[in-house]
C-alpha cells in the first residue's frame, strides 16, 4: 500500500453507486443484493455498538427490517489499490423495537474491497451516534467554523 489519496471521479462514482445499493437494500430486506455487496469478513459494528459478523448483519435484517430511510452527508473518499475507506455522515430512519419511529444519526467508517471481478464490497461498517460533546471545540475548529460562517 502506497498511502491513501482522494479517490478520482470514476471510483468516487462506482463507491457512491454501491451506496445506494446498499440503501436500497436496506430499506428493502433485499438479502440476495446484501448477499453480494458484503464481503464474507465484513465486520459490522452498529451505533450503539452491536458486533455483527456477515451471517449475523443478515439474519439482523431479515428478522427486524429496522431501515424505513438513510440518506449520507458529503463523504470523504480515499484510495489505496483495492481498499478504499469512506467516511462522513449518514442518518438512519428506523422502526423502534417498541413500535414507532426512531432517527439516528452520526458519522460512519466504511471499509470497501475490490475484488477480482472489479466490484466493490464492504469488509467494515462503523457508526458512532452524535453525542455530548465533552471536550467542545478546539480553538483552531471554532477558529475554522467562523470563518465558514463570514465567508
Amino acid at each position: 500500500m502506497t498511502g491513501l489519496a482522494p479517490a478520482d471521479e470514476a471510483t468516487r462514482a462506482a463507491l457512491l453507486a454501491v451506496e445506494a445499493r446498499r440503501r436500497e437494500a436496506l430499506i428493502d430486506g433485499d438479502l440476495d443484493a446484501l448477499d453480494e455487496l458484503f464481503e464474507d469478513s465484513l465486520v459490522h459494528i452498529h451505533a450503539p455498538g452491536l458486533v455483527h459478523d456477515k451471517a449475523h448483519l443478515l439474519e439482523h435484517v431479515a428478522a427486524r427490517r429496522a431501515y424505513l430511510d438513510m440518506w449520507r452527508g458529503e463523504l470523504n473518499m480515499r484510495v489505496s489499490g483495492d481498499i478504499a475507506i469512506v467516511t462522513g455522515e449518514l442518518t438512519n430512519r428506523m422502526r423502534a423495537p417498541g413500535g414507532g419511529e426512531r432517527t439516528l444519526a452520526g458519522p460512519v467508517t466504511q471499509v470497501l474491497h475490490r475484488g477480482d471481478d472489479g466490484q466493490w464490497r464492504y469488509v467494515s461498517f462503523q457508526m458512532t451516534p452524535h453525542g455530548e460533546e465533552v471536550w467542545g471545540r478546539l480553538p483552531s475548529e471554532s477558529r475554522d467554523a467562523a470563518q465558514q460562517e463570514s465567508a
